[in-house]
């Protein structure tokens, strides 16, 4: 197992030169840091296991470089603050701001060992499940969300999550998988067609997550249907996903009655990012944070204003369009600072074309009523085609109508019909 890497910030050299000296003994590998300045530019190249920050400095204090590490989301890994001068009220502070823990100068060598073991254990990093719910956010919709998943988390029946396309509902999943056990999610689902039973095999004691079941076929679906009847006795744990509307999918025929009902006993619903928009500064910087980590990005942070902008958006494709929209923020800004300007730069490039609206076409509003009403439903229908791209499937979700029904609509209006 690799030495953790430990940072020391002091401005006293004859305090840095111990604690490296007693932290060498220890099997660690320590970095020093004379001031705040050269632990900033330490920390935007690389993180560090655990950090021992001095409070009192003559540059930047280290509740301020604390500050700034937590507001630019560098703060992802332990720091303990030191100070000889420290009082209750410093402390406190620097816990409610992202501390690990406290050092009084002069501090006592079993003191030091202690706090550094336990800070280090307090980073190390998370099982799966914890690491995937902090890229949910903590809102209050997703905390509601997380106590349901919790309550779920022990039970070996089938889940079926519902959302939006990009809502988080993997992250969901990998929570609910347990550490030290498989974990598979085909790519292609047309594998439950051609071999179910190799998932099982696959995923014995373990999870298997299937992702938008509402676009599974008739054969995928006997295949799902198969590995619903021995789940037990390959010890997995099934969760489904689905972005699409599976009642309506049964009232069209395109989705088995039997297998939806299978399926449909426990279910939770993923809200969208537009849903708990108090996250989305945090996830950002999130994002951020780890593009830097990863050498992917130079050092930014976004100004007040920019996070107030991204708040402001709909996002209706959720984290993967977020994490799209910073990852081009961080390589396209022209300064350090991420601006309102930049954002607005950004999100314009990402906005979808507005769709003409009704005040845009003619409306026969001189006609009698039911020619009226035709002409209107025309109009309607026509534009909806558009938008699916002919789709039946998407145009009948779209309009609320069952395909028989609307088959027959689009035809006594006389709309030709695209492709399925």
């Amino acid at each position: 197992m690799a030495a953790n890497e430990i940072l020391v910030v002091d401005d006293e050299v004859g305090i840095r030169e111990l604690l490296r000296e007693i932290l060498h003994d220890e099997g660690y590998i320590v970095a020093l840091a004379e001031n705040a300045g050269a632990a900033r530019n330490y920390r935007s190249q690389k993180r560090p296991d655990l950090v021992l920050l001095d409070i009192w400095m003559p540059d930047t204090d280290g509740i301020t470089l604390l500050k700034e590490w937590e507001s630019n989301g560098l703060l992802t890994m332990p720091v303990v603050m030191m100070s000889g001068h420290g009082t209750i009220d410093t402390a406190v502070e620097a816990t409610r701001i992202g501390a690990a823990d406290f050092l009084e100068k002069p501090i006592a060598l079993q003191k030091l060992l202690s706090t550094v073991g336990r800070a280090l254990r307090k980073g190390e990093p998370l099982p799966c499940n914890g690491e995937a719910l902090a890229g949910l956010g903590a809102g209050a919709a997703v905390s509601e969300l997380k106590k349901r998943l919790a309550q779920v988390a022990g039970q070996l029946s089938p889940l079926l999550l519902t959302g939006e396309a990009g809502a988080g509902m993997e992250l969901c999943a990998r929570y609910l998988h347990r550490p030290n056990t498989p974990w598979v999610a085909p790519e292609a689902l047309s594998v439950l067609a051609d071999d179910p039973m190799s998932l099982l095999e696959q995923a014995r004691d373990g999870l298997l997550y299937l992702e938008e079941i509402g676009n599974l076929g008739k054969l995928e679906q006997k295949g799902l249907a198969l590995i619903l009847n021995k789940l037990e006795k390959y010890g997995v744990r099934l969760v489904c996903a689905t972005s699409l509307p599976l009642p309506r999918l049964v009232e069209e025929g395109a989705f088995d009655a039997r297998l939806f009902r299978a399926i449909n006993g426990l279910v939770l619903a993923v809200p969208g990012l537009r849903e708990h928009g108090e996250d989305i500064p945090g996830l950002a910087r999130q994002v951020l944070a780890r593009l830097i980590e990863a050498g992917q990005s130079p050092q930014r942070h976004f100004s007040a204003a920019a996070l107030s902008l991204l708040r402001e958006e709909n996002w209706p494709g959720n984290l993967p369009q977020l994490d799209n929209a910073v990852k081009t923020l961080a390589l396209t800004a022209l300064a350090k600072e991420i601006t309102a300007e930049d954002v607005a730069r950004v999100l314009g490039q990402f906005a979808l074309p507005v769709p003409p609206s009704a005040a845009q076409y003619a409306l026969p509003l001189d006609q009698p009523l039911r020619e009226a009403r035709d002409e209107f439903e025309r109009i309607y229908f026509e534009h909806q085609l558009k938008k699916v791209g002919g789709n039946m499937s998407r145009l009948a979700e779209s309009v609320g109508l069952e395909r028989t029904h609307l088959y027959r609509k689009l035809k006594q209006l006389g709309i030709s019909i695209g492709k399925e």
